[in-house]
């Protein structure tokens, strides 16, 4: 006669249940439903990067970085209506302009990490004076007020130099710079993809990226791939996708792996500064990969004790959202709570999740990353409600049309803590051109603006934004504008950038920061990018 025994542990996707079927009685095995607690490898005080003569160029071989994908992308795009697809355009978006210049390009990195290699995943972040763009391999400085490049283009490794040990020695790109706005303070954090693999994390001594920084590194118990950053209140918070070691770049996905970095102790140069991290309950689980940790925008922090809230989406029509808390003092009290389903309109991944996006004068088709919310999770207190926004590219189908195109999928979440809900949601692809990639954040006041790729096979790959006013009606956004139009098609190789940036700065809380990556002209390892700074009118 056989008995059945049940176990149930609170685990990191919520309650696991597991049945065993023996003949006789057997004990559960326990489920970890605790952190990994990880101390600094090693730590110290930087010498202010201004006196760091960026790191040498090592040549190699030009180099395409592959995508340690968490499902096999799928090549076909089904023609079907998308229901939040917005159908009527509003009047073309007023902005105040600002700056609008080159950042890196191919050539400037390779000058600075001797590395020829796509895509750019252009990343960056505006402070108190100065704008940081960095492009995997390679960083540079800007002076937000003329544009003028104050220091690099340095490679990525420049800013561990005499740190010693991984994060001198490798140049892993997939890095992040982000500005923690209520400390006054750069956070710029870089994997390393060889092992012993490891997080590099440096927190700058004053609002100033040429000074000096405060610097950790981090263990890392498996491949730490496709790292983003939020910054929060009581820790910096990171979801990383953990991969076996494979053959070169490859292996297999572990899962999530969400962590918290102690912020207080960082900001003081403390050695005790801790990480917490939360391992895959599921390690063969790919459903729940590329989570994006909530990343704070304005002076209003959120309410004492609110957790990190960690977003990614699931199926057809829904949005998976957690609750990080973590306790410092007492690990056995962090907590990773949920996933809590948002229901949203039904959506296709675009390109099924792969390669679609036509260009002008090649059949090269390029990735859409369909498979992703794209960088950031921006999020605002606004005193009397707090907002999430997000976007990620799907499907659509636009009015008039049987042929599908791409457009940018987006929402503004509120009651993150309560029960959240979508507030509103829209799907702008008003004609059969493609966008993807792009990236989306608000201002004080609530106007909201996105910037994105836009392509087909009568348009090089440009870059265009559009937006909205706190005014407008729901799930609106008005016509778009054009920051610069792409001058070439990318050939022979369809990696386009894993993600794009929109920032806010700090000082008016205003002013809007893109940044992405574009053609000057058709080729291969040739790519540029570009930053564009605006702001709305009613904003001030």
């Amino acid at each position: 006669m056989s008995t059945r025994i049940t176990c149930v542990a609170q685990i990191f996707f919520g309650a696991l249940c597991l049945t065993l079927l023996s003949r006789s009685a057997a004990l559960c095995q326990p489920v970890q439903i605790h952190p990994d607690v990880y101390r600094p490898l090693k730590h110290d005080v930087s010498p202010p990067l201004r006196d760091i003569k960026p790191a040498l160029p090592e040549p190699g071989p030009p180099r395409v970085i592959q995508r340690l994908w968490a499902h096999p992308p799928k090549i076909t795009t089904p023609a079907q209506p998308d229901p939040a697809l917005q159908t009527s355009r509003g009047p073309l978006i007023s902005v105040t302009p600002g700056l609008n210049f080159d950042g890196i390009d191919e050539a400037a990195q390779q000058g600075a990490s001797g590395l020829l290699a796509i895509p750019p995943d252009t990343n960056g972040a505006v402070g108190a004076t100065q704008f940081v763009q960095w492009v995997n391999y390679a960083f540079a400085v800007f002076d937000k007020t003329s544009g003028e490049m104050v220091y690099g283009p340095a490679a990525g490794k420049t800013l561990w130099k005499g740190f010693g040990g991984p994060c001198e020695t490798n140049n892993s790109g997939d890095p992040i710079a982000q500005y923690d706005k209520t400390a006054g303070r750069w956070v710029l954090t870089q994997p390393v993809f060889t092992n012993p693999f490891a997080i590099c994390f440096a927190v700058s001594t004053t609002s100033e990226y040429t000074g000096q920084f405060h610097r950790y590194a981090f263990s890392m118990p498996a491949f730490p791939d496709y790292p983003k950053l939020g910054i929060w209140p009581d820790a910096y918070y990171m979801s990383i996708d953990l991969y076996t070691q494979g053959q070169g770049y490859g292996g297999k996905f572990k899962g999530p792996y969400l962590c918290a970095f102690d912020r207080s102790l960082m900001l003081k140069g403390d050695k005790n500064a801790s990480m917490q991290c939360w391992p895959p309950s599921n390690s063969l689980n790919p459903d729940y990969a590329h989570l994006l940790p909530s990343d704070l925008d304005g002076n209003m922090p959120p309410p004492e004790g609110s957790p990190n809230y960690f977003l990614s989406f699931f199926g057809t029509n829904s949005l998976k959202l957690w609750k990080f808390h973590v306790d410092f003092n007492d690990s056995q009290k962090t907590q990773v709570t949920g996933p809590t389903n948002i229901q949203v309109d039904d959506f296709t991944e675009a390109c099924g999740g792969g390669i679609c996006i036509p260009q002008a004068g090649t059949k090269e088709l390029l990735d859409s990353l369909g498979d992703r919310l794209m960088y950031r999770l921006a999020y605002r207190n606004f005193r009397d409600h707090e907002s999430l926004v997000v976007n990620h590219s799907v499907t659509a189908v636009p009015t008039g049309s049987t042929v599908s195109t791409v457009g940018v999928r987006w929402y503004e979440i509120r009651d993150p803590n309560g029960v959240p809900t979508v507030f509103q949601k829209g799907t702008f692809a008003p004609d059969a051109n493609f966008r993807w990639m792009g990236s989306v954040a608000m201002d004080k006041v609530g106007d909201m603006a996105i910037g994105y790729s836009v392509s087909s096979s009568g348009m090089y790959p440009s870059i265009r934004f559009t937006g909205r006013l706190a005014g407008d009606k729901l799930g609106t956004l008005q016509a778009e504008q054009t920051i610069l139009p792409g001058g070439g098609s990318q050939l022979k190789l369809d990696n386009w950038g894993d993600y794009s940036s929109m920032s806010i700065d700090p000082v008016d809380d205003c002013t809007f920061w893109y940044t992405t990556e574009y053609l000057p002209k058709s080729g291969k390892y040739n790519w540029s990018t570009r930053i564009r700074s605006f702001k709305f009118s009613s904003c001030h």
